[in-house]
């Protein structure tokens, strides 16, 4: 399995990265707009994991380089950047299944508020962008970055997913769930999607306003 994360030079990018490298023996490739700033990623990604006694397969691409192997694509990056991300990788999607963790969030005096886009949500956004052949699912939108790129914290959280394709989905959740600590839940088809992404600007809020860090969801 080999798992593409472009944009994934950021803060969810490594962490995700990070996780999958010490839990699974996937393949997994670090794609940037710059590949240096790829290459430059994977060697801090692998000092950290050989810290933990990880040996893990990382290599550092384009972004189009890093799609273009993939099995499944991970859209690693802000919002405001998702659409020109996919659109530049798009011809290299054959076969393989796209994820948007991508929240749209703007700041106001009271904090951050969700940023609801014309099409519905983030994910509905990337399901536009992506060819029709391409299933899109939503997945990865509440994790809190730092927490998994802490290789000797406990996860302990949920992931909510959606997604039209229930063969793609389950794929996603299966990935997802290996993991260590991170279980996911099916929130049923893009259609659900803003309510789900509207969570996280609400935890990084509760974070703020009880000056706590690593907030997550988990459901019982």
């Amino acid at each position: 399995m080999r798992i593409a994360l472009c944009g994934g030079t950021g803060d969810l990018g490594e962490g995700l990265c990070l996780r999958w490298a010490k839990d699974t023996d996937y393949e997994l490739l670090v794609g940037s707009r710059d590949p240096e700033k790829a290459r430059d990623a994977v060697g801090r990604y692998e000092g950290t994991l050989d810290e933990h006694g990880v040996d893990a397969q990382l290599k550092g691409f384009a972004n189009e380089m890093a799609a273009d192997r993939a099995d499944v694509v991970l859209a690693c990056v802000p919002a405001y950047h998702l659409v020109d991300t996919i659109e530049s990788i798009a011809d290299r999607l054959d076969g393989s299944i796209l994820v948007s963790p991508a929240v749209g969030m703007k700041r106001e005096e009271s904090g951050l508020q969700y940023n609801r886009p014309g099409a519905g949500s983030v994910t509905a956004l990337a399901a536009g962008a992506a060819p029709d052949d391409v299933p899109v699912i939503g997945a990865f939108h509440s994790l809190a970055a730092g927490k998994l790129a802490d290789l000797d914290a406990e996860i302990g959280t949920d992931t909510l997913v959606v997604g039209d394709d229930t063969e793609a989905k389950e794929q996603v959740r299966s990935l997802a769930e290996e993991i260590s600590g991170l279980r996911t839940l099916d929130v049923g088809p893009i259609a659900n999607a803003a309510a789900v992404e509207s969570l996280t600007p609400l935890l990084i809020n509760l974070a703020q306003y009880n000056d706590i860090s690593d907030v997550g969801v988990q459901f019982e």
